[in-house]
């Protein structure tokens, strides 16, 4: 008489008997952490590797604007740090001046001035956010618009960088 063949893999992985569902191995326990582990230690090790990218990242100080070129109560639209890159300079009033990306966090629609309402929207979902910080006051947008970090040299208005949304630098 013939020994009886060993079950194959997936019957030995995937049992259907009821009391060997609620077994678990030695094996297969140190499987699942092994595997478990893995996969945490790749997760961190992306968010580490990302981080030293934001870093390293390098952004042109453009000018924007002349300072006589906003008036108070206005707005102008340019492009940083690249030409897809588009955002919004606000003068408020005649001692403020601030610069955000115009792309909603929400869905990217873009963010207009409102300068009756003294804040920025976002016309697809009623997004409403504070013209003097960028943050959410209103609507379904997750986090603030990213803001444009600006000096002032002699009359120019110039872009130096960019603080990522999430409150970073980016």
């Amino acid at each position: 008489m013939k020994p009886d063949p060993p079950d194959p893999l997936w019957k030995e992985e995937l049992s259907f008997r009821e009391a060997d569902e609620r077994y678990v191995s030695r094996r297969q326990f140190g499987k699942f952490l092994v595997l478990t582990s893995a996969g945490m230690f790749a997760g961190n090790a992306w968010l580490l590797v990302r981080s030293w990218l934001k870093q390293a990242r390098k952004y042109p100080a453009t000018v924007v604007a002349r300072i006589d070129e906003v008036p108070p109560g206005g707005v102008k639209v340019f492009n940083y740090p690249g030409p897809d890159d588009p955002c919004l300079l606000v003068r408020p009033d005649a001692d403020t001046i601030v610069a955000y990306g115009q792309k909603c966090p929400h869905l990217s629609c873009a963010v207009v001035y409102a300068p009756k309402r003294d804040r920025l929207e976002c016309p697809c979902h009623h997004g409403v956010f504070s013209v003097r910080t960028g943050r959410v006051l209103a609507g379904p947008p997750p986090r603030p618009l990213a803001r444009i970090r600006l000096e002032h040299r002699g009359q120019d208005i110039v872009a130096v960088g960019v603080d990522g949304s999430d409150g970073e630098e980016a």
